[in-house]
Parts: structure tokens; C-alpha cells; sequence
């Protein structure tokens, strides 16, 4: 006996037996028992929910000479008879895949002018027709806008967004519905039953979720798992043979995360990798399991879950562990993992990263954990205030520059007195374990170098007093080095000038004059605010106090712009030969 693949040899014939589409078979058959019939239909939604087979089931009712009180064909008069067995001259097919041309429309269009042998209507199904040219639609508009009365058109499409909206003003739209797992479950049971084969609920149920709303599909993979498992479809099996990753895994996986177990959820991983998965399934996977374990988390929300009874069971069980705020961080992290996964060049790590992330999120904060007996932001804090920033440049100074920078420092300590035995109030003394010797400043120091010159740092805008006679002189090439030097050095503030001045040269016009050419009266305006700290840097760096400059704008020639003829006279001036061919063709200038 010939073998028929199930999603064929289970094909609906009649309207009730039409799997998850109720509203529209019931509409269907309310118009065949009207006999209110429109000229023109439309069915449309996604592959395998029985847009073709409804259209098939609806042309046979509407040429049946004896229908049934609830709208169904007889199925015993010669019409439905000879559809039965494809032989009805009153029901024609069209691939508009393989016939979208303006030829097959218009052969299509001579078909119409027939009236029907037998039964009252032609009717004609067009399927994927979204795939006819612009052409083939606008030849085939009037005829659907006003067909002959023995003339239905049923145009059936996966796409509805790419048929012309004049096609779809003249037809009335019917749109079916995805296949929900129940129903999928349900109506495999039922083919299971009829061909004698044992099933677990559970592998019914990861065949309908990989069909993904599609009834043909979920037949081609039940064919498909039966002739793997030999008659007895079990879910280790099927899991198996689709190379679908057990949704073990992911209990698991949430169930460590919860735990916060780093080590147990890598090692997890590995297995799952070493199997063969992909890390971007691992990761879409895990986050639908998480959305079901939201949802289950509310009876509102249960209904849209779609998997098997026992499935449901386990993932109300597990969002009774998890709290809900855990499930948000958990998909805001598989989210973004999985729209950064293509673009990743360590997938794995990128996948382990997440997974780590996640573990993590029940995990008390480390902020309040102390490190050596006390807090880092707070040692930091106190560090910050106790030590004053030194910079890395010392120069020396008077003793009295040391006085005075001690007690502005250290505004709250008495000095002690050097003559005599008695003695101001005690100062503080520092924290214990803080130690200014490293910076380069201690109590003790201080008190010996009370006769000594002592490194103290100094304004930039400002000399010593011991480099005021230094006359050392430098090269150009010096000059450029520290006036570049100078210009990284400027502050955030004073970039924009930094970079211009960065595009300056300095040139010695006469020892120790420095002349700086700027372009325009704007940037020197702005610069010669700035001059006193440049000449200081300069005096410093350069080693010479007597450092003076001056700024020059720019002289900038202005070109006349010459006319075709005086372009010509200066050309013929220098060339005589230009001339002598204008001469020798009698040319005019345009």
C-alpha cells in the first residue's frame, strides 16, 4: 500500500474537522447557508494553519447541490463526488508562484467567460498570489472588481502586506490564526491514535513548540520522530533526533543562579557546548524559559503559556523561588547578550559572562564588606582630605615662604616655639599608620630645616628670587621643543587655544626676543590674555628671565581675480606664439 505522509493523508475535509480556526469556519458556513456570497476572498496568515485546505473545503460546499443544515457538503452528489476525485471542471488551482506573469492572467480571465457544467458557481484559488507581478495585479483588477455572476475568486497568501491595497478593497480578508501548542498537542494525539503509535505528552509537546504554530509542520516532524522512535515517541527520543536542548538545563540553570553557584553553572555550560549546542541558542533558550517562569509567576498571565500540563506544573514551582525583580535583570541580561552575539568575536566568553552576571544578581553587595579593618571609600576619602596635592615640580624658597606655606596648610596647628623652654599648645598628631615622609614633608624635618631652604612647590606664573639673573641662552630648535611642551600641558580649559597655538612657530627674532606670527586679530586678542603664564613657562623651562614676546597678525596678500580677456593679454605677453595662432586662425575672444 502506497504510503501518505500524515499533514496529507490527515487533511480536513469538512469545516469541524478544521484544527484552531472556529471563528472563521463558523463564518464560512453561515455564508454557504445564507448563500450570501461575496465575489472575491481572501484568506491570509502564516504557513501551514489551512488557508488552502478552508478554501478547498469552502468551494466544495458552495457547488454542493444537497449541503447539510449546518453548511457542510454532502460529500454524495455528483459535484462534491467528482472534487473528491480532482476530476471537478468547476474548481480550478493556480500557483501564482510558478504563473504570475500578465499572460497567465489574462488565460486565467478567458476561463470566467465559461459558465459551469455542473453546480451553480467556478470558482477559482489563487494561492500565494501576493507573488504576481505589478502587471498580472492590474490586469487582474477589473475582472475581480466586477467578475460574471458565476465567477468566486478565493486568493489565499502568507503576506498580505505585499498585495496591492486596491486588490485587498475588493475582497473580504479573513485571517487565520497561529496554531497554539494545545491544539497542536491535541490534534497529534488524535493522528497518534489513529495510526497506533505511543506517545508521551511531553514529546507531543517539544514537536508543537518546534512547529512553531504551524499544523503541517508539526505533522512533518511527528512523521519524522515516528520513524526515529519506531512507534513509541518518548521525549528523550525526540530531543534527540530534533538536537533540541532538554529543558532540564534550564531549570537548573536558574535554580544555580539562584544559588549563586559561579563554578556549577560554568561547568553546566561546558556539557551543554560539548553536546553541540550553540551558544546563541543556549541563550534565546534561556530566555524564553525565563519569560514562562514570569508569566507562570501570575495567574493573570498563566493562560500564555505554551507548553504541556507537566511543564506548566514545574514552572509555577520554580517562580514561586524566584522573585520577580531576579527575572527582569535575567532577561535584560539574555537580551542584550543575544543582540551582541553576532556581533562578538569570543562568543563563549560573551555567553559565560552573562551566565556569571546573572549568577551574581542574588549576590549580597561587596560595598559594605570591610578590607583590613576598614572601609576603601572611606580610607580613600580620608586620604584625599588629610594629604595635600604636591606637584612634581620644587623649587626652592626663603624661610619665611616656608612659614607661611606650613601654617596655610595647616591652618589648625601651633608651631612649636624654638626659643625657650615653654612651648604653645601641643599640636595634633597625625593618624596613626599616615606618614607624610613620602611625600617629602615631615614634623621633624620641618624643625631641623629651620635655618635651610626647604622644596616647596611654586606658581608657574612666578620666578625665584635665585633665577632672576639667569641669561642662558637656547636655539631655535629649544624653543620650539618647550613651546610645544607647553601647549600639551595647558589645561582642559584653554584646548582650543592649545591647538592653535600648537600650529605656531615661534622664531628668535633678536636674543631674547621671541616673535610669534598668529593668523588673524581674533586668536591674537585671545592669546595675549594668556601671555604672562607663556612668558613664565618660557622663562623656566628655557632657563633665561629675560624672555620677552611679541605677536604679529599675519599679512595676507589679496589676488586679483583677472578677466577672460586681460587672462589672455598677460598669456600673449609671455608667449608670442599665442598671439601668432590667433593671428593665423583669425580667432575672437568669446
Amino acid at each position: 500500500m502506497e504510503y501518505i505522509v500524515s499533514a496529507r493523508k490527515y487533511r480536513p475535509m469538512t469545516f469541524d474537522s478544521v484544527v484552531g480556526q472556529l471563528a472563521l469556519t463558523t463564518t464560512l458556513k453561515n455564508t454557504v447557508k445564507s448563500g450570501k456570497l461575496a465575489h472575491a476572498y481572501l484568506f491570509c496568515g502564516p504557513r501551514g494553519v489551512g488557508k488552502t485546505t478552508c478554501a478547498r473545503i469552502f468551494a466544495k460546499a458552495i457547488n454542493c447541490m444537497n449541503p447539510t443544515p449546518d453548511g457542510e457538503a454532502c460529500g454524495q452528489c455528483e459535484s462534491c463526488q467528482s472534487f473528491d476525485e480532482q476530476r471537478s471542471l468547476n474548481i480550478f488551482e493556480l500557483d501564482a508562484a510558478s504563473n504570475n506573469s500578465v499572460e497567465h492572467i489574462k488565460t486565467l480571465m478567458e476561463q470566467t467567460r465559461i459558465p459551469p457544467q455542473v453546480g451553480k458557481y467556478k470558482v477559482f484559488i489563487i494561492d500565494e498570489v501576493h507573488m504576481l507581478s505589478t502587471s498580472a495585479f492590474n490586469a487582474f483588477l477589473k475582472t475581480l472588481e466586477e467578475p460574471p455572476a458565476h465567477v468566486i475568486f478565493i486568493l489565499a497568501t502568507t503576506e498580505k502586506h505585499k498585495i496591492l491595497p486596491t486588490i485587498l478593497s475588493r475582497c473580504q480578508i479573513y485571517d487565520f490564526e497561529r496554531m497554539t501548542v494545545q491544539n497542536t498537542i491535541e490534534h497529534l494525539k488524535y493522528v497518534a491514535e489513529k495510526e497506533g503509535i505511543a506517545y508521551e505528552e511531553e514529546a507531543l509537546a517539544v514537536i508543537a513548540e518546534k512547529a512553531d504554530g504551524g499544523m503541517r509542520d508539526a505533522l512533518s516532524i511527528f512523521d519524522q520522530a515516528a520513524s526515529f522512535c519506531q512507534g513509541n515517541i518518548t521525549y528523550q527520543k525526540v530531543i534527540e533526533d530534533l538536537n533540541v536542548l532538554d529543558s532540564e538545563y534550564y531549570f537548573r540553570m536558574v535554580d544555580l543562579a539562584l544559588e549563586n553557584k559561579v563554578s556549577d553553572i560554568m561547568v553546566l555550560l561546558n556539557d551543554i557546548i560539548n553536546k553541540g549546542f550553540d551558544g546563541g541558542l543556549l541563550v534565546q533558550g534561556l530566555a524564553k524559559h525565563i519569560r514562562n517562569v514570569l508569566m507562570a509567576k501570575d495567574a493573570q498571565t498563566l493562560p500564555l503559556l505554551e507548553v504541556s500540563e507537566q511543564q506548566r506544573q514545574r514552572l509555577q514551582e520554580q517562580a514561586k523561588r524566584a522573585q520577580t525583580t531576579f527575572l527582569y535583570s535575567c532577561l535584560r541580561l539574555t537580551n542584550q547578550c543575544d543582540l551582541n552575539y553576532r556581533a562578538s568575536s569570543n562568543k563563549r566568553l560573551l555567553v559565560e559572562l552573562t551566565l556569571i552576571e546573572i549568577a551574581q544578581i542574588t549576590q549580597p553587595s561587596d560595598d559594605a564588606a570591610p578590607g583590613s579593618g576598614r572601609k576603601p571609600q572611606r580610607l580613600k576619602s580620608l586620604f584625599k582630605n588629610l594629604v595635600q596635592p604636591v606637584r612634581p615640580e620644587m623649587k626652592p624658597a626663603p624661610q619665611v615662604a616656608a612659614a607661611e606655606h606650613l601654617n596655610s596648610s595647616t591652618p589648625n596647628r601651633q608651631q612649636p616655639i624654638a626659643n625657650g623652654g615653654s612651648t604653645a599648645p601641643a599640636a595634633t598628631k597625625p593618624s596613626q599608620g599616615l606618614r607624610l615622609t613620602g611625600l617629602g614633608l615631615s614634623w621633624n624635618n620641618l624643625r631641623q630645616q629651620s635655618k635651610k631652604k626647604i622644596i616647596l612647590p611654586v606658581d608657574d606664573s612666578e620666578t625665584s628670587s635665585n633665577d632672576a639673573n639667569v641669561q642662558q641662552d637656547f636655539s631655535q630648535q629649544d624653543l620650539e621643543i618647550q613651546w610645544l611642551a607647553m601647549c600639551n600641558r595647558m589645561p582642559q580649559r584653554l584646548s582650543g587655544i592649545a591647538a592653535r597655538m600648537k600650529n605656531m612657530n615661534p622664531v628668535i627674532k633678536a636674543m631674547p626676543v621671541v616673535e610669534v606670527v598668529v593668523p588673524n586679530e581674533i586668536i591674537k586678542t585671545e592669546i595675549e590674555q594668556i601671555k604672562g603664564s607663556i612668558v613664565n613657562t618660557l622663562k623656566r623651562d628655557l632657563r633665561n628671565t629675560g624672555i620677552t614676546l611679541e605677536f604679529r597678525v599675519a599679512e595676507h596678500e589679496h589676488t586679483k581675480i583677472l578677466t577672460r580677456r586681460e587672462q589672455f593679454d598677460v598669456m600673449s605677453s609671455k608667449n608670442s606664439a599665442v598671439e601668432k595662432l590667433r593671428k593665423a586662425f583669425n580667432l575672437e575672444l568669446a
